[in-house]
């Protein structure tokens, strides 16, 4: 399991900062991380303005895109 995915569901929390800072690092778009989670561009820049959170499913989706992102260009 990878650390980000436990830090998550050890906070119980989203950290749209860290998100943000990964999906950055890693070159992604807000509208290609949109596409693959199958949301509009808006819902993925309120996410990482701290205006909304994703739940459930797609939140355990949307870590496993970041951590695999961080694993790109951390290897």
């Amino acid at each position: 399991m990878s650390a980000l995915i436990e830090e998550v569901r050890q906070a119980r929390r989203f950290r749209p900062q860290l998100a943000k800072a990964i999906r950055d690092a890693a070159g992604v778009s807000q509208q290609r991380l949109a596409d693959e989670l199958g949301v509009d561009r808006v819902t993925v820049a309120r996410w990482e303005l701290g205006q909304r959170q994703p739940h459930g499913e797609l939140l355990i989706r949307y870590m496993a895109l970041l951590d695999g992102l961080s694993a790109e260009f951390a290897g």
